[in-house]
């Protein structure tokens, strides 16, 4: 297990308020395809969210009508250089569907030729002290299911990085929004044949769910058509804005690192289609005990919010719940 303490204010000045944030991070790796990722601790001395965050009316999010892949796919494995200069690094790992014998459980293949087909984009944001591969597990089964997966290692956050910079955050939407510049551009590479750009998405466990809040607030990505949080909560205390996307909240009841109340504020502050998942008794990293509802449930949704299958959606209530573990407030 890796252990980083800091203590400093989230940049106040980037955000017009703020408040002091306690950070002890920690990461384990992911010890398997069908383990669950440890992740970062960003604990948060009372509700980060502000009075710009209060609840309005929700706008529904309404994708277009389609159908998700039924099958199971191959899963393949790629690394990309990118860049947004010289300081900032962002290597990429991205995770597809790819040709090949299927497993019961996702099996990467470096190099792996992409499937034929046309598929979404999901663009993670790995959370403090923590890397991609540590949400390997997850990241899978959402290509398994028919997404291309690209998780960007953020250059002052990730686990390793020198110098280390909590408050480096601030600058992390802008670096996503570099990547997906970057995923949608790829020219003759096999890949850019299989990404559709009308259907993209974010996701992000803890710092980066604050990051991929970011990319609908206060840096919006108007390219993104759903996104979803895990762990999380606002970014910086800035209002959600632009076209409507649906969004799903995932978070343990017994959070103690970004609370649960942090989270539950914010998803409320959300104006458009919107669901939480509730983990009862869950902490602040995904286990092996809950794995599985997390993953069905933004599988699910992903599915309905990407691809616009709405036997999809009809499912999400069902795979929060069927492990008896998950609550679910359902605003899609």
């Amino acid at each position: 297990m890796r252990r980083r303490t800091v203590l400093l204010g989230l940049v106040a000045a980037a955000a017009g308020g703020g408040g002091l944030v306690a950070c002890t991070d920690e990461a384990t790796p992911s010890p398997g395809p069908s383990a669950s990722p440890g992740q970062s601790a960003v604990p948060i001395l009372g509700s980060t969210a502000s009075s710009s965050l209060a609840p309005r009316d929700v706008t529904r999010y309404a994708p277009a009508a389609g159908t998700a892949p039924a099958q199971a796919y191959a899963v393949g494995r790629r690394d990309f250089t990118f860049d947004r200069g010289a300081d900032r690094p962002l290597p990429t790992r991205v995770w597809y569907p790819a040709t090949g014998e299927v497993p019961s459980t996702p099996s990467p293949v470096d190099g792996a030729a992409p499937v034929a087909g046309r598929f979404p984009l999901v663009l993670f944001s790995h959370g403090l002290t923590s890397a991609p591969d540590d949400f390997a597990a997850l990241l899978s089964r959402w290509a398994q299911a028919g997404f291309v997966v690209a998780a960007v290692k953020y250059p002052r956050t990730s686990y390793g990085a020198q110098p280390f910079d909590q408050g480096d955050i601030v600058n992390q939407p802008l670096d996503a929004r570099l990547v997906l510049d970057r995923m949608l551009a790829l020219g003759a590479d096999p890949l850019a044949a299989i990404i559709d750009p009308a259907r993209v998405g974010a996701a992000g466990h803890s710092g980066g769910g604050i990051t991929t809040a970011g990319l609908f607030s206060a840096h919006r990505d108007e390219r993104l058509k759903a996104g979803v949080l895990i762990a999380a909560t606002d970014f910086l205390g800035t209002p959600f804005a632009g076209p409507p996307a649906g969004m799903l909240f995932v978070h343990g009841s017994d959070d103690n690192t970004v609370t649960y109340e942090a989270g539950h504020t914010v998803f409320e502050a959300v104006p458009w289609s919107r669901a939480m998942l509730t983990i009862e008794g869950g902490g602040h990293v995904i286990t092996d005990a809950d794995f599985e509802t997390i993953t069905g449930t933004t599988t699910e949704f992903l599915r309905w919010s990407l691809y616009g299958d709405a036997g999809a959606k009809g499912r999400v209530p069902s795979a929060a719940t069927t492990a008896g573990i998950g609550k679910l407030e359902n605003q899609l």
